[in-house]
């Protein structure tokens, strides 16, 4: 919503800003210079990307619009679910884990929380991290630095597609200025041409820049900057999930190894102990 809320933002000002002035939205009206600048942006993309890079960023790009920023509920969920699974470990032993981290999508106790469940990347974190500590017992420090290890290179490649974009947004204005050129170049030949002439293909030459720069600073460099805030929230879910399984696999009871992953959540989304303890009422 915010993401649609700002586009409208901007092309008002910009826009908006341009006819208060006096100015006719005709004249900017070049879409000649948009497939100039779009078409060379896109094709050096091409260029500069592999094709599962490629597809992975058009991939990415859409969660600008429909992506969901982690909201004190979804960390409260995060919680309550890895509260319940050391429960049935200390219960039921830690093989009777088995089952909910083999097939995720059919454990009934992980998709008691859609939000979790449907996050594939942090369900499979949780669930890859307890099958190692199904196969063999492991030191409490070297358990860390897998989990870290995990979420490094999780982060690592959630941060190319950001690059990506970041890396068009970059030359978009010099290929609004390869346009402007082009279309100087265009306007040498009417140089004969009565001044009007002369100053309209002028002037739409210069549009070839003002797209350009507009683009870059006013739409795609933000997007980039929106996936790369996605992609430290979902790693901020993660370390949630490494703090609560490292202090389980320390020896710490349920209810503490809960309350060491709250404390790593950031602070404006994090459940108090109270509504923690009201969550994790009847689940022991």
């Amino acid at each position: 919503m915010f993401v649609i809320i700002g586009i409208v933002v901007v092309l008002g000002s910009v826009f908006g800003g341009f006819l208060l002035e006096g100015g006719h939205m005709a004249v900017l009206f070049q879409p000649i210079e948009l497939l100039i600048i779009g078409g060379a942006a896109l094709g050096s993309f091409f260029i500069s990307a592999p094709k599962s890079i490629a597809l992975g960023t058009f991939k990415h790009v859409l969660h600008v619009f429909k992506g969901k920023e982690p909201a004190a509920a979804d960390y409260q969920d995060l919680l309550t679910l890895l509260f319940e699974l050391i429960n049935i470990a200390r219960r039921d032993g830690i093989v009777a884990l088995e089952p909910h981290v083999s097939k995720p999508e059919q454990s009934a106790t992980i998709n008691r929380y859609p939000n979790i469940a449907k996050n594939r990347q942090l369900a499979y974190f949780i669930c890859d991290n307890i099958k190692a500590l199904l196969s063999e017992g492991i030191d409490a420090h070297r358990y860390d630095d897998l989990m870290r290890t995990d979420i490094a290179t999780l982060h690592h490649h959630a941060m190319i597609a950001p690059g990506a974009v970041t890396k068009v947004a970059d030359a978009l204005p010099g290929l609004g200025i390869v346009a402007a050129v082009l279309g100087i170049v265009l306007t040498m030949g009417k140089i004969n041409e009565p001044p009007e002439v002369l100053g309209h293909s002028i002037g739409a030459a210069l549009v070839g820049t003002f797209l350009g720069i507009l683009l870059s600073y006013g739409f795609v460099g933000p997007m980039a900057s929106n996936l790369e805030y996605q992609a430290k929230a979902q790693q901020h879910m993660l370390h949630v999930a490494k703090e609560v399984l490292a202090a389980f696999n320390s020896g710490f009871s349920p209810m503490l190894s809960v309350e060491m992953g709250r404390r790593a959540i950031p602070d404006d989304v994090r459940p108090t102990m109270e509504d923690m303890e009201g969550a994790l009422r009847g689940k022991k």
